[in-house]
């Protein structure tokens, strides 16, 4: 089973960027397709951002295109989520997941593995 681990977090400023690394330990990321998933508080878990196995077909949230990038680096067993222009709007807690498969998906119950989370604060 892979472990995952989140980093790259913190309190920004509106309009600042943000680039977020999930690290993969115990097995390696070239068997998993990948997505970045975030809960504000009071909130559901949400998708963000999903890459396929061999991190060539990323897929963002369509109200993300343009500010968020995913993408998947099975060399170094990292995934990661560049994101420009942060708004209030987008302080939550950032979870990468993992899922046995060559897709992505959006959907929450698709993945199996989780990492422990990276909070994101956007400051106005």
């Amino acid at each position: 089973q892979v472990q995952l681990r989140e980093s790259g977090g913190g309190l920004v400023q509106s309009g600042d960027s943000l680039t977020l690394s999930c690290a993969g330990s115990g097995r390696t990321l070239s068997n998993y397709a990948m997505g970045w998933f975030r809960q504000a508080p009071g909130k559901d878990r949400e998708f963000v951002a999903t890459i396929t196995q061999d991190g060539k077909f990323p897929s963002v949230l369509d109200s993300l295109v343009g500010r968020f990038t995913i993408s998947k680096d099975n060399a170094k067993n990292m995934v990661y989520l560049q994101m420009n222009s942060l708004k209030p709007d987008d302080t939550a807690v950032y979870y990468c997941a993992a899922r046995e498969d060559y897709y992505g998906s959006g959907d929450v119950d698709d993945f199996h593995t989780w990492g422990q989370g990276t909070q994101v604060t956007v400051s106005s």
